[in-house]
């Protein structure tokens, strides 16, 4: 299944097709639900007292290291406002993203 994650507890996605959901535990009972997504849009901000974004960017790169479950061709955004941990989640992805692709090129 082919398809793209929102993840707020607020906000709406332009993509009237993404998936949204409002909480790290959301995105994760969705993933393992319905495997990896081909795009995922990330706040970090969840609501007071809630697991944050970041937590969900960290546990997908957990999800994928032994087993490769995410597409060759995903893709992320972020569009929380936090501007600590919206750097954070692209940062973590980022690196991640890039060491994954030289293991599929060595």
């Amino acid at each position: 299944m082919t398809y793209s994650l929102f993840i707020d507890d607020e906000r709406f996605p332009v993509d009237d097709k993404a998936i949204i959901v409002r909480s790290v535990e959301a995105a994760i009972a969705y993933v393992r639900e319905n495997g990896a997504p081909r795009h995922v849009s990330f706040d970090n901000d969840l609501g007071p007292g809630k697991r944050e974004g970041w937590e969900f960017a960290r546990w997908l790169v957990e999800y994928d290291l032994d087993l490769r479950r995410l597409p060759e061709d995903f893709t992320f955004s972020v569009h929380s406002q936090n501007c600590v941990r919206g750097p954070y989640i692209e940062g973590t992805l980022n690196r991640y993203l890039c060491d994954r692709q030289s293991d599929f090129t060595d």
